[in-house]
């Protein structure tokens, strides 16, 4: 992670990325000595981290669910305030996914036309090969690692719609009868859930790679 301590600086940042000058707030950085390569790996484990929260939360929600169908109808109304509160919290940590992921690609683009512009700047023949030979290899690991992460971010809404639909049927049909309609559910989130979890793992384990090559590089 980033850490800069200098006065000010913080602020101003925060001011630019609100203002949406992407290319003013990128100056900013590397004028404190902050490329976009470091902020791109640095938004990459960002956006792992929060895969990590979400993936958590998720199969937290699956647990409170599944348990829902042995509750008493005398403690349905909590569980039912327990299960809402957990769906607030998966869309919460599904939308910092979203976000994450934007961030990675913002700074991405910036630092691939960057880069693509710079290889002109060469004099060596041999020096610009190597450098668009080193372009193409972290563009191929990048597309690499955001198809990892936009499987992960597709498999997240249909997930968030089926705990939904069970919350609501939970709201409006707080008795025994709706507890025992919802055993045939069960199974079926259970496999959506599953399927979420092991994209999002794939995905987390493409970003630590991402991350450690890149590293490797520096």
């Amino acid at each position: 992670m980033l850490r800069h301590n200098l006065p000010g600086l913080a602020i101003l940042l925060a001011a630019l990325t609100l203002t949406g000058c992407q290319k003013a707030y990128y100056g900013t950085m590397e004028a404190f000595g902050v490329h976009k390569r470091e902020i791109l790996v640095d938004r990459v484990e960002e956006a792992r981290d929060d895969q990590e929260e979400a993936k958590e939360e998720f199969q937290t929600a699956l647990d409170k669910f599944t348990s829902v169908v042995t509750v008493p109808s005398s403690e349905l109304r909590a569980k039912y305030d327990e299960l809402n509160a957990q769906l607030k919290r998966c869309d919460g940590k599904a939308e910092d996914v979203r976000d994450r992921i934007a961030a990675i690609e913002s700074v991405a683009e910036a630092l691939f036309t960057e880069w693509e512009a710079e290889l002109e700047q060469y004099s060596s023949a041999d020096l610009r090969r190597r450098s668009e030979a080193t372009l193409e290899q972290t563009r191929e690991r990048y597309d690499d690692l955001m198809a990892a992460m936009k499987r992960a971010e597709s498999k997240m809404e249909p997930v968030l719609v089926a705990f939904n639909d069970q919350v609501l049927f939970l709201k409006h049909n707080l008795n025994a009868q709706a507890i025992a309609s919802l055993q045939g559910e069960v199974a079926g989130i259970e496999q959506d859930v599953a399927a979420l979890i092991a994209e999002m793992t794939a995905a987390i384990a493409e970003a630590n790679e991402f991350i450690s090559q890149m590293n490797d590089e520096s």
